[in-house]
């Protein structure tokens, strides 16, 4: 219990950023990244160590956010904002309807990773190419060219 303990004090403030930066609503951001530790102590024996922790655990407190979402019915709800595609039509505008929001959602849910976690990152999480690149341990050419492959995804499944 006490390498929980420490896990906690380690990850708390990272976790929860991220998820504030998703919700923007800081009770909601508290619940949900109690949730997500919860979990973590739950399955904490199912993580193999192909990324990070602190990927890992974002990966868990972004799947609960939307998980938490899905229940409320809160989808449509979800800004996305700064998703552009090549002819600078904003997706935004797309996702007006609750039909549309929930396409590009389950669009997200499927693409493939780092594609995801990078797109999310940067764009549900507000982080930087840089801040991506350092949890990714790899370059910044490499966040913004990814992220840049994760909308031609998006994009290419929207036609």
């Amino acid at each position: 219990m006490q390498e929980f303990e420490e896990l906690y004090k380690e990850y708390y403030p990272q976790v929860y950023k991220y998820i504030l930066k998703l919700c923007q609503d800081e009770i909601l951001a508290e619940e949900i990244t109690q949730e997500t530790f919860f979990k973590v102590l739950k399955s904490a024996d199912s993580f193999k160590g192909q990324c990070k922790f602190s990927v890992w655990m974002c990966q868990i407190a972004k799947n609960t956010f939307y998980s938490y979402l899905k229940k409320n019915k809160r989808l449509a709800d979800f800004p996305i904002e700064t998703l552009t595609i090549e002819n600078d039509e904003n997706l935004e505008s797309m996702a007006a309807d609750r039909d549309m929001a929930l396409k590009i959602h389950e669009i997200l849910h499927f693409i493939e990773e780092p594609y995801r976690e990078v797109f999310w990152m940067r764009t549900f999480g507000e982080l930087s190419f840089a801040e991506i690149a350092d949890i990714h341990k790899k370059s910044e050419s490499w966040a913004r060219v990814t992220y840049h492959r994760a909308k031609m995804k998006i994009k290419e499944e929207l036609k």
